[in-house]
C-alpha cells in the first residue's frame, strides 16, 4: 500500500476533519494546527488570531484508492475559498483557506486544481498554497468532534 499526506485548511476543523474521515481510502484524519511559528499552540492561543496558526486537518490517504486530486476536489467542494479569514460564521485568521504541500508534485497539481476552481468564482480564490510546515495535532476533544457528539457524520 502506497500512502501519502495532505493537509488542508477550510474553516473550522470539525466540519472539514468529517468530510475526508468518511472519503474511501482515507486511513487517518487529525484535526490540528498549522501555519504558525511558535511551538506547541493551545486551542485558545489559535483562537486569539495572534498565532498564525490555521485550524487544519491531517490526512493520511491511500493511494491505491484515493488520489491527491479527488482530496483536492473535496478541498474545493466543502468551503467557500473566496472568502478571506472567514467561513460561515467563523471568522479570524485561523479559519482561513489553506492548502499545505508536501513536495513539489503536490504544489503543482494544487496550483492546476486552484486556476481550475477560479473558472467558477467571480471573486478571486483567497487560497494560499504554501510549503507544509510543523503540524501539532489539536486537543483530545477536538478530534473526530461531530462524529463523537452527534453532528453530521458519514452517510447522511
Amino acid at each position: 500500500m502506497k500512502t501519502q499526506t495532505a493537509v488542508f485548511a477550510a474553516g473550522c476543523f470539525w466540519g472539514v476533519e468529517e468530510e475526508f474521515r468518511c472519503m474511501k481510502g482515507v486511513l487517518s484524519t487529525r484535526a490540528g494546527y498549522s501555519g504558525g511559528k511558535s511551538k506547541n499552540p493551545t486551542y485558545e492561543e489559535v483562537c486569539s488570531g495572534k498565532t498564525g496558526y490555521a485550524e487544519s486537518v491531517k490526512i493520511e490517504f491511500n493511494l491505491d484508492e484515493v488520489s491527491y486530486e479527488d482530496l483536492l476536489r473535496k478541498f474545493w467542494e466543502i468551503h467557500d475559498p473566496t472568502t478571506l479569514n472567514r467561513q460561515g460564521p467563523d471568522i479570524g485568521t485561523q479559519y482561513r483557506s489553506i492548502i499545505f504541500y508536501f513536495d513539489e508534485n503536490q504544489k503543482e497539481l494544487a496550483e492546476k486544481s486552484k486556476q481550475k476552481e477560479q473558472k467558477r468564482y467571480k471573486d478571486k480564490i483567497v487560497t494560499e498554497i504554501i510549503l507544509a510546515t510543523e503540524f501539532y495535532d489539536a486537543e483530545e476533544y477536538h478530534q473526530k468532534y461531530l462524529m463523537k457528539n452527534g453532528g453530521e457524520s458519514c452517510g447522511r
